[in-house]
């Protein structure tokens, strides 16, 4: 089953995917090249959003935690990607410790803990859970709505490793995306492998890098293809001293918003693309759909009602935002039973391993699907996103939609990989 385009079946995308049908073993040898020459980041999701005139990433997540949403017919690609993996970075791997989110009442989040548990326990690891809550002190066990329970174990420090009581792992596996800071207990392993490594996490980890580094992948990919890479790429920009309370900064706000919805009105002047622009304002770092708004005008940032400073100025565990990355508005015109919809892809080290549609019936076209509280359904990809059909219509082929999404999510974690060799704190320069 896939969601259907409003727009009409005969635009840039399907033309954009004839194109990347057709270059399908030059994008293949392209990527292999690649990864040659970049590690993947260990896991990583990315929103992807289809407005029939353009398909770009929205978000990248290298703590992804929708697990639990990839169907079972999903799960033999994961754990042979979770093989390669963990045989790349510690073959003789025999103990995973995987660290949650602390807010691990939620019962969606402890399904995603139970499906990766199931996924690494399956590439043939132990695997344990240890929370950084200090207020578990003693192994706990949490009941899931499916009857079965998960255990959370207080984390032990030695002076260089850390593990559990009686449990000593050869690799530490976050699922926890540091919004609140580096704890302590996590700096200064130098025995063990850390995956994603500590700068990863949004305490370091800026948007604005990440979409620098998919502009540059997003033009070498253009120019294998002999397209514009504008089509698969969101233009940005950004503003550096924000504070949405009192107003400092939101003349720079303003100032980019209008620069950048020029820039897309002349791409939409150059496409006959009738669609009035927008742009999503957003917290630099953070995720969980917090700190966004959308914007189509930049007077609307005259007066910012006291609700949107307060949505805007704190994003999870209480961080106030301080920079925003200003992201060119695409809006998804894929719908499934008159709710609009977008795709999500999951990997794992450099395989795509599944993928679903997020799903929202009260949200527009313009708006953040990830919002907390949302009813959003997954709908798992009905069809491999490995395995395309050349030569059938273009928009007809769930299939070939899949591998399109497939390409795009693999762009945006080539991306990841190049941002994290920049900001890497032990990378080695050279002068």
């Amino acid at each position: 089953m896939v969601p259907h385009l409003v727009t009409a079946l005969t635009g840039p995308i399907n033309e954009l995917e004839q194109r990347i049908l057709e270059s399908m073993p030059a994008i293949e040898r392209w990527f292999r090249l690649e990864w040659m020459e970049h590690t993947p980041p260990f896991y990583s999701s990315v929103d992807v959003r289809n407005a029939g005139y353009k398909l770009a990433p929205v978000d990248t997540n290298l703590f992804p935690g929708g697990f639990n949403n990839l169907t079972p017919q999903m799960l033999p690609l994961a754990v042979q990607a979770a093989m390669a993996a963990i045989e790349k970075i510690c073959p003789e791997a025999k103990n995973l410790l995987l660290i949650p989110e602390k807010h691990t009442r939620n019962k969606f989040y402890l399904m995603n803990l139970q499906r990766l548990v199931q996924i690494f326990g399956q590439a043939g690891l132990n695997v344990r859970l240890g929370t950084l809550d200090e207020a578990i002190t003693e192994p706990t066990q949490l009941d899931l709505p499916d009857g079965t329970q998960l255990t959370l174990e207080p984390l032990l420090r030695t002076k260089r490793r850390l593990g559990l009581k009686n449990f000593d792992p050869c690799t530490i596996l976050l699922n926890n995306d540091l919004s609140a800071g580096v704890p302590a207990v996590l700096e200064g392993l130098y025995e063990q492998y850390l995956l994603p490594p500590l700068h990863a996490g949004w305490t370091i980890r800026r948007k604005t890098n990440h979409f620098h580094a998919y502009e540059e992948v997003a033009k070498k990919f253009a120019k294998l293809l002999g397209m514009d890479p504008w089509l698969i790429n969101p233009m940005y920009t950004h503003c550096g001293e924000v504070n949405w309370q009192d107003g400092t900064g939101l003349d720079c706000v303003q100032t980019q918003v209008d620069a950048l919805l020029a820039k897309i009105r002349r791409k939409h002047k150059e496409y006959g693309i009738a669609e009035k622009p927008f742009v999503v304002v957003k917290a630099n770092n953070g995720t969980y759909g917090m700190g966004i708004m959308t914007v189509r005008d930049a007077k609307e940032l005259d007066e910012v009602s006291r609700r949107t400073r307060n949505k805007m100025d704190v994003v999870k565990d209480g961080q106030t935002v301080t920079e925003v990355i200003i992201q060119e508005g695409v809006p998804t015109y894929e719908r499934m039973h008159d709710a609009v919809a977008e795709p999500v892809v999951y990997m794992i080290d450099r395989y795509v391993v599944g993928g679903f549609y997020r799903i929202h019936a009260d949200r527009g076209v313009d708006e953040n699907l990830n919002t907390p509280g949302s009813s959003f359904v997954p709908l798992a990809f009905a069809d491999s996103h490995h395995l395309p059909r050349p030569g059938d219509k273009p928009g007809a082929s769930a299939p070939n939609r899949f591998y399109m999404y497939g390409v795009i999510g693999r762009l945006a974690m080539l991306a990841a990989a190049y941002e994290l060799e920049a900001t890497d704190p032990d990378a080695e320069v050279y002068e």
